[in-house]
């Protein structure tokens, strides 16, 4: 073996001991924090507003009517959302429903009166994406948010079930 080789075992064999010690990432953390989510936040918020299929055109009154009369609490709701995603995400934020639910995160109960099908669901979960693609978010960790947010498909359309 030369030194060369040798050198190079040594160093890849360090680099996978650091790689040992060093602690993954929190989401939160590969994400940028909490101004990269909040830009996030603040892009797929305004574009669900605009979405024909869920925001003011919505063939479901309910989401049609809060895309329209409620705008006034959308900085509010983006607030929100911001510290849900920090929270989901491992970040140093908590999130506290403001109608608490039977679930921890209380989202039956802030979504049941907008009535969302599974399919609304979806197409909202599309605009995350694309807003995630728009901020070129990395694939891995756009999966991830991805993940987490269908995670919570069966609170967010509970109020479509019981129409």
């Amino acid at each position: 073996m030369t030194a060369a080789s040798t050198a190079v075992l040594a160093t890849d064999n360090a680099h996978a001991q650091a790689k040992q010690t060093t602690p993954e990432k929190s989401l939160y953390e590969r994400l940028g924090g909490v101004f990269a989510i909040a830009a996030v936040v603040d892009h797929f918020s305004d574009a669900v507003v605009k979405n024909p299929i869920v925001g003011q055109k919505s063939k479901n009154p309910q989401l049609r009517k809060w895309h329209t009369k409620n705008l006034g609490r959308l900085p509010g709701l983006k607030f929100m959302r911001t510290l849900w995603v920090c929270d989901v995400s491992g970040g140093p934020f908590k999130f506290v429903a403001t109608k608490p639910g039977t679930t921890p995160l209380g989202l039956e109960e802030a979504h049941r009166d907008l009535r969302i099908s599974p399919a609304e669901f979806d197409e909202v979960a599309a605009e995350l994406g694309r807003t995630l693609d728009h901020l070129k978010v990395p694939k891995p960790e756009k999966a991830e948010v991805l993940a987490a947010f269908a995670a919570h498909k069966d609170e967010v359309t509970a109020g479509y079930k019981r129409a």
